[in-house]
């Protein structure tokens, strides 16, 4: 879920139903081969088609920018998505780390045929899509297969709960290599208290661990997305502090002490107890 681009909500709207409601797909007027992706009028996805390296929304350039942070620049990876909407992050990691293998879960079927037809995939090398929800998906993988698991699914304009509790991040850490990472992005608002909730599940699950955003959106002044990473072995903070503070995506880079400051009063998520997940303002999308 990501913000529109400057002309998409004025270019021309094509309309298709899909599995879970409806979707849009509407030109980027200022980017020639730029499109976003819209669900139920809530941007999911902006995909250049001839650039995949340009990530529009600053929650995504946050997400590339761990990316390219791990390991050796250009090493391929093995990634599994959970969530594909229009499929940004896999097509950049293609482009950016050659030979990479990634899978992409995501339930909606007739979404998955909007985006092979309007915004294709075949064309990125090492992809799959298969059709089915994240639970299930990522029980279906075995051990310590995947170098980075990316968790960027929304229904209903809200992340599923089922896919922040301790029990299906720890399936995720058992997919995960010794030295694999994380990533989820969230979105929550006023008290931040979802995203305290998800950053003390992701703690109890990964002993090192990070979270990003705008600033006012960590001060909880206005609903937006954060970015959160788990690992086993130590993050590079010291090289994402750095594009943090001097980067495209303005962002503040939490971890550490502040990290655990920032969690204090929130609760690990479990499956058993159901947890309220925010949904974004009417206002925000211009919905309301």
């Amino acid at each position: 879920m990501g913000r529109k681009g400057r002309n998409a909500a004025e270019s021309p709207r094509d309309t298709y139903e899909i599995s879970s409601g409806r979707a849009e797909l509407l030109r980027d007027t200022d980017r020639d081969g730029g499109w976003v992706l819209c669900v139920d009028g809530v941007p999911q996805s902006y995909v250049h088609l001839t650039d995949p390296t340009h990530l529009d929304f600053e929650y995504m350039r946050l997400l590339g920018d761990i990316v390219d942070s791990l390991g050796l620049e250009g090493e391929a990876l093995d990634a599994v998505h959970i969530g594909g909407a229009g499929c940004t992050l896999p097509r950049y990691i293609a482009a950016t780390r050659p030979g990479s293998r990634q899978v992409v879960l995501e339930p909606d079927a007739g979404l998955v045929r909007l985006v092979r037809e309007r915004l294709p995939v075949k064309n990125v090398p090492g992809l799959r899509i298969r059709v089915v929800d994240g639970l299930a998906g990522i029980a279906a993988l075995p051990d310590a297969a995947d170098d980075l698991a990316v968790l960027d699914a929304f229904a209903d304009a809200k992340v599923p709960a089922e896919l922040v509790t301790a029990e299906f991040t720890a399936d995720v850490a058992r997919v995960l290599r010794p030295g694999g990472v994380y990533l989820m992005n969230i979105a929550d608002g006023f008290r931040l208290m979802f995203a305290r909730r998800v950053a003390a599940t992701v703690g109890e699950v990964f002993p090192h661990a990070l979270l990003m955003g705008d600033p006012g959106v960590l001060r909880g002044r206005r609903f937006g997305n954060l970015v959160l990473a788990g690992s086993r072995r130590p993050l590079p903070v010291a090289a994402l502090g750095r594009l943090a503070a001097g980067g495209l995506a303005r962002a503040r880079l939490v971890e550490g002490a502040d990290l655990t400051a920032f969690v204090a009063g929130g609760a690990p998520i479990r499956a058993a107890e159901g947890v309220d997940v925010p949904a974004p303002p009417p206002q925000l999308f211009g919905r309301g």
